[in-house]
C-alpha cells in the first residue's frame, strides 16, 4: 500500500507517522477501559478489536521499515553499509526482543495489565517521533511509479524470476518442516513442572542468543557463501534437534545435568544456528527487490516464510495428534521429536535451487556491487 498510494507525497515517513498515533491510541484504550464511555457488554468485543488493531499498526510499521532497509541497501554508495543493515535491524530486533523478555514479567509483579498497555502507549509514539527525521524526498501526484497496475506488474515480474522465486521455494520447504515445540511445551510444564517465570527466561537468553548469532554471521560467515551457510545450517540442526531426546528420556539427570541447564543450552544452540541461517537469506532478498516495489516484495517474501512456519506447525500439530501426544501422554513425543528432526534434511534435495543467486557470500556481493 504504501509503494502505491503515499500520504501527502510521502511512501514511508507519513505511514509510520500515522501507524505510531493509531498504534498508541489503541493501547491507551486498553489502559483507561475505554475512558469509561463503552458499555461492558461491548468491553470484550472492542478490547479484541484494540489488540488486533495495535498488532496491524506493529506488522505494517514492519513492512515500511522493510522497504527503507531495502531502499537503502539497494542505494547505499557504500558496500559495507548495505551489507550491515540487515544485521543491524535483526540486531535491534534482538535487543528489542531481550529487553521484552526482561521487563515483561517484572512489570507485572508491580503494575496491573492496565498500567502496562498505558506504558506500551508510549513505543508508538516513539516510533512515529523517530519517523520525522526519516530523510525522504517528497513524491509527485503525476509521478508514473505511483500507477498501481504498473506496480503489481513489476511485483510479478520480480516474482518470476528463477532468482527470486527458487529461493523463496526452498526457504519455504525449509521453514514448513514440522514442529514439535507445542507437544514440547505441555512436556516442560506438565512433565518437568517448568512454570511461567522459567519460560520468561528461557526466552530472555534466547533472544540474547539470537543477537550472539547476528554477531557470529557478521564476524565469520560473511565470507562464506550463502547455500554452504544453508547447508550446513541443515545438517547441524538435525542432531541438535535431537537432543531433546535425553530431556524427555531424563537421561540428562542420570549425568547430573538439571533439566533447566539442559533447556537453556540445547535453546541457546538452536537460536544462534537460526539467526545465522536466516540472516544471509534476507541480505540476498534486499539485493534482489526492484525500485518501486521493494517494501510489498520483501513483504511477499517474509509473508511466505511466516506461512512456511505456520504450515510446519499445522503439520506438527497434526503428527501430535496421530501420534497421541496429548498434555498428559507423552510415550510417544520421542518418535514425534525423532520424525520433526530428521524432516528437516529433505529440502537439501532441492538446495540446487541456490545454485543461481547462493553460490556467493555476502562479501562478494559487495565487490560485485563495487564494479
Amino acid at each position: 500500500i504504501s509503494d502505491g498510494f503515499p500520504i501527502f507525497g510521502y511512501r514511508r515517513q507519513s505511514y509510520l507517522i500515522l501507524c505510531g498515533i493509531l498504534g498508541s491510541a489503541f493501547y491507551l484504550a486498553l489502559s483507561s477501559n475505554f475512558w469509561g464511555i463503552v458499555d461492558n457488554q461491548w468491553t470484550m468485543t472492542l478490547t479484541i478489536v484494540s489488540l488486533l488493531g495495535s498488532s496491524a499498526t506493529i506488522a505494517f510499521s514492519d513492512v515500511v521499515a522493510d522497504g527503507i532497509v531495502v531502499q537503502e541497501t539497494r542505494d547505499a554508495k557504500d558496500p559495507k553499509v548495505a551489507g550491515g543493515l540487515q544485521s543491524l535491524c535483526w540486531g535491534s530486533a534482538a535487543v528489542g526482543g531481550l529487553s521484552s523478555a526482561y521487563f515483561s514479567g517484572s512489570l507485572l509483579e508491580i503494575m496491573s495489565p492496565r498500567n502496562v498497555f498505558g506504558l506500551t502507549a508510549v513505543l508508538p509514539l516513539l516510533v512515529a517521533f523517530t519517523a520525522t527525521s526519516i530523510n525522504e524526498t517528497r513524491i509527485a501526484e503525476d509521478d508514473a511509479d505511483l500507477d498501481p497496475s504498473k506496480q503489481i506488474q513489476d511485483l510479478w515480474m520480480a516474482i518470476k524470476k528463477p532468482e527470486i522465486w527458487r529461493p523463496a521455494l526452498f526457504m519455504f520447504l525449509w521453514q514448513s518442516t514440522p514442529t514439535s515445540d507445542g507437544a514440547f511445551l505441555y512436556f516442560m510444564t506438565n512433565d518437568l513442572g517448568m512454570g511461567p517465570e522459567f519460560l520468561g527466561r528461557v526466552r530472555l537468553v534466547t533472544s540474547a542468543a539470537s543477537l550472539l548469532g547476528v554477531w557470529v554471521y557478521q564476524k565469520f560467515l560473511r565470507t562464506v557463501a550463502i547455500k554452504d551457510i544453508l547447508f550446513w545450517s541443515a545438517i547441524i540442526s538435525a542432531p541438535l534437534g535431537l537432543t531433546s531426546l535425553i530431556l524427555i528420556s531424563h537421561a540428562n539427570r542420570a549425568i547430573g545435568i538439571p533439566d533447566g541447564a539442559f533447556v537453556f543450552g540445547d535453546d541457546v544452540a538452536l537460536a544462534i544456528l537460526g539467526q545465522v541461517a536466516f540472516l544471509p537469506t534476507l541480505v540476498l532478498a534486499a539485493r534482489l527487490c526492484p525500485p518501486g516495489v521493494e517494501a510489498v516484495l520483501f513483504a511477499t517474501l517474509m509473508s511466505i516464510f511466516n506461512g512456511a512456519s505456520t504450515v510446519g506447525t499445522e503439520v506438527g500439530a497434526a503428527l501430535t495428534k496421530w501420534l497421541g501426544v496429548t498434555e498428559n501422554n507423552f510415550e510417544n513425543l520421542s518418535l514425534l521429536t525423532i520424525i520433526c528432526s530428521l524432516s528437516s534434511l529433505y529440502p537439501l534435495l532441492f538446495i540446487g535451487w541456490l545454485d543461481d543467486v547462493g553460490s556467493v557470500s555476502e562479501k562478494e556481493l559487495e565487490k560485485e556491487q563495487t564494479k
